[in-house]
């Protein structure tokens, strides 16, 4: 970095103006306005003297401040796992209440989200249909579009993630359009690619011709190095019971009393793996009740139970516990959230922002094998996407980065159902987890080597980001309307056409005219009718009107202080108390 460049470094309030070069540094009162193509190139020489020339006081610094961000990227990982073990705990029986026999695409597409957006993994998700797929529970075909609502449900999370910067505007924007750059893929690719498999049926061949005629099952289940690290402690908070889920979409069993999971027993009262989990090898036909050892959705581990496991649990026991554990991590998240962004910002203070783009801005196709290779490290891509959200947040990366690493992360993620789908016996479920990998790999060939079409998505996540500059509620509600509301609603009349009755079916097919022509209308009056215009200026006046109350206490303050200073000034008494006049 020149002399130049380092001018007005470490003032408060400095500006990318007050420097000769113009140059933009991180922590500028105007470090939001510069835009990408703004941003002037750098040297390797300048990057490695800005990352390795410092003096011994300022590496002890940097030691510290990276021990604390390693420090608050484990927690901030640990609250991520007890957020996806506590929503399988919450969702595990109605998750797998949703996988039915057969169903029709479009109900195939909305389990898939809500089923994902229920447990917090596309992972989990996609291993359970293949699952179900390779006991013949659900056909290769109904299989294929769940894990298509698979690919969308699982971007909530960082989605959820980003709300962490609910209270810096700049960071809220940038954070929420770098999470959503994810979902506009998904929602674009489904767009385009369900249907022409509808039409088609272009993955089932494909991965047809890529599966051997028949195969028996082998490997074994591969954990990841960062699960070994994280887990060991989330498990000993909780352990969702992933048996659940699938049992009950098999058919096997339900979350009723009396049944398999359901009163939770401890053979004589003695809380361990042993005493209360069954074994899968075990015979306990002839025995009592009180006999066999039984889990619902929390379990225990090779480390013994989780202190939210109770011997004669209810499934209303677990799911509150599962609910406490849920905002636990909630909570987590976001205090290790706030803590990695307030170290990051100190470390990157006054550093120039074309060193920070030099150093992050590698090749988009390296990046896509570099999110693959970490997604698969991690076995999530949810933990992919939701690390990276704070530094896009923070603006040390730029959405145009973010773009290939969450693209990897989608084709990382598959790794995880094809690994599950080899230890199945036949090639069904193998089939499944192949479509998943070639339905991502065909979506990353349609939105991002050609230019125009990478703008694309990149342009609908920017405008959902600019969304939260006038209504910083507006994250929450696409949250609620994008993973549940509309989801719900395609569910509960794609479920119209499946009732072998034609009083149903024709009322399926009036509403579905009554949407269509309400998407119209809303389209027309969107772009054509001031629709736009007038639900900017709404939430715009709600956003005013929150401010105005935040701030309204310190401009009382302000007031009466003026007021004091204008007595002062003009030698005016000060007003009777109001109990004194209300006397006389």
């Amino acid at each position: 970095m020149s002399n130049q460049e380092k001018f007005n470094d470490e003032e408060v309030g400095a500006s990318r103006k007050d420097r000769p070069t113009g140059s933009t540094h991180f922590g500028d009162v105007d470090f939001a306005e510069e835009k990408t193509e703004e941003i002037g190139d750098a040297t390797w020489g300048e990057v490695c003297r800005t990352c390795c020339v410092h003096t011994p006081e300022e590496w002890g610094f940097i030691f510290i401040g990276l021990v604390m961000v390693l420090f608050f990227l484990y927690f901030f990982l640990f609250g991520l796992d007890l957020l996806g073990s506590a929503a399988k705990v919450l969702g595990g029986c109605t998750a797998g209440a949703l996988f039915g026999d057969e169903t029709n695409p479009v109900a195939g597409l909305m389990i898939g989200i809500l089923a994902t957006v229920l447990i917090q993994s596309s992972s989990s998700t996609t291993s359970i249909v293949v699952s179900l797929v390779g006991a013949g529970t659900v056909s290769v075909r109904s299989g294929i579009f769940m894990v298509m609502g698979s690919n969308i449900g699982t971007s909530v999370t960082n989605t959820i993630v980003a709300l962490g910067h609910l209270g810096d505007g700049d960071e809220l924007e940038r954070a929420f359009a770098g999470a959503t750059v994810h979902d506009m893929f998904n929602f674009l690719s489904v767009g385009i690619l369900f249907p022409l498999e509808l039409i088609t049926h272009y993955l089932q061949a494909f991965s047809k011709a890529l599966v051997p005629d028949d195969r028996d099952g082998q490997g074994e289940k591969w954990e990841g190095p960062i699960k070994k690290i994280v887990s060991p402690l989330g498990e000993k908070v909780i352990k969702a019971n992933k048996d659940v889920t699938k049992s009950i979409a098999q058919g096997k069993a339900t979350c009723e009393n009396g049944d398999k999971f359901y009163p939770v027993n401890c053979v004589g009262g003695v809380i361990s793996k042993k005493t209360c989990v069954p074994s899968k090898s075990a015979d306990y036909s002839g025995l009592s009740a009180d006999q066999i050892p039984k889990v619902g959705l929390i379990t225990c581990g090779d480390g013994g139970c989780p202190a939210f496991f109770q011997d004669k649990a209810t499934r209303k026991d677990d799911e509150i516990s599962g609910g406490v554990t849920f905002f636990l991590g909630l909570f987590i998240l976001i205090v290790c959230l706030i803590g990695l962004v307030t170290i990051l910002q100190k470390i990157l203070m006054g550093v120039s922002t074309r060193i920070i783009y030099k150093a992050t801005n590698v090749n988009g196709y390296l990046a896509i094998l570099i999110g693959t290779a970490i997604t698969i490290l991690v076995q999530s891509s949810s933990i992919t996407t939701s690390a990276l959200t704070p530094f896009v947040g923070l603006g040390a990366l730029h959405i145009e980065q973010m773009f290939p690493l969450t693209l990897g992360a989608n084709i990382g993620t598959t790794i995880t159902g094809i690994l599950s789908a080899l230890v199945s016996d036949g090639v069904n479920a193998l089939q499944v987890a192949y479509c998943h990998t070639l339905f991502n790999i065909t979506g990353i060939l349609i939105w991002y080597p050609v230019p125009f079409m990478r703008r694309i998505p990149l342009r609908m996540a920017r405008a959902l980001g600019k969304g939260t500059r006038i209504w910083r509620g507006f994250p929450v509600l696409y949250i609620f309307v994008t993973f549940f509301i509309i989801p719900l609603l395609l569910l509960g009349l794609s479920s119209l056409f499946e009732q072998d009755s034609k009083g149903y079916t024709v009322l399926g097919s009036v509403l579905v005219v009554i949407l269509v022509l309400a998407i119209i209308w809303f389209v027309y009056k969107w772009f054509k009718g001031g629709l736009r215009d007038s639900i900017t200026e709404s939430f715009t006046r709600r956003q005013r009107r929150n401010i105005a109350n935040q701030n309204l206490p310190d401009d009382m303050d302000m007031i009466k202080a003026e007021l004091a200073r204008l007595r002062e000034h003009t030698g005016l008494s000060e007003p009777e108390d109001a109990v004194e006049v209300g006397k006389e």
